[in-house]
Parts: C-alpha cells; structure tokens; sequence
C-alpha cells in the first residue's frame, strides 16, 4: 500500500479512537452520578461500580485499547445495573420523590 493509504488509515483509527473515547468519559460520568444518586450501594451495585471502574482503567482488555467500545460495553452494563437499582429503591422512578410541574398563570382557577 502506498504512504497516503496509510496515512489514511492512520487518521481513520485515530478519529474512531477518539470518538470511542469521549463515549467512554461520557459513560463514566453517568455511573459515577448514578452512584451518587443512590447513595449507599449494596454488594453487587459496589462490584458493578468499581468492576467497571477497575476494566476501564486497566491496561487488559478483550480489545487493544485505542478501541474502547469493551471498555464502553462494559460501562454500560454496570450503568444500566445501577439505574436498574435506582428504579426499584424510587419504585419505578428514575429521581426520587414525587415530580410535580411548575404552575403557571393558566392553571388557577378563573372568578
């Protein structure tokens, strides 16, 4: 292949490598409010929370990392385990307490 073939292929890898990255951060993020969120972790929320943490950081991968879609696959199930969670402790509800709108002038009852 020629030079520009590989230079091609460099800036292709790079940019999927990035893109993969910042969807990681994101993920991460997410589960680190979700814990919040929860507060008080029982057994498998905490191995969730760090088992996910501990992979994302760790050098052994099931990919090389400059490919983080194992490390995002990962971090998506641990954050679908604890919102999982979240929902049974707020029966049913993603935030806790009841949600109730903002009034407006249009809502109080007319003299």
């Amino acid at each position: 292949m020629s030079r520009n073939t590989w230079i091609i292929i460099g800036i292709a890898v790079a940019i999927v490598g990035i893109i993969t990255l910042i969807g990681a951060i994101k993920l991460g993020k997410r589960l680190f409010v979700t814990k919040r969120m929860l507060g008080e972790l029982g057994t498998g929320g905490k191995v969730a929370f760090w088992g996910a943490l501990i992979y994302t950081i760790l050098p052994v991968d099931l990919l090389p990392d400059p490919i983080y879609l194992d490390d995002m696959g990962v971090l998506a199930l641990a954050l679908m385990y604890l919102t999982n969670l979240l929902r049974k402790r707020n029966g049913g509800k993603l935030l806790p307490g009841p949600r109730t709108k903002p009034s407006t002038k249009h809502d109080s009852p007319r003299n």
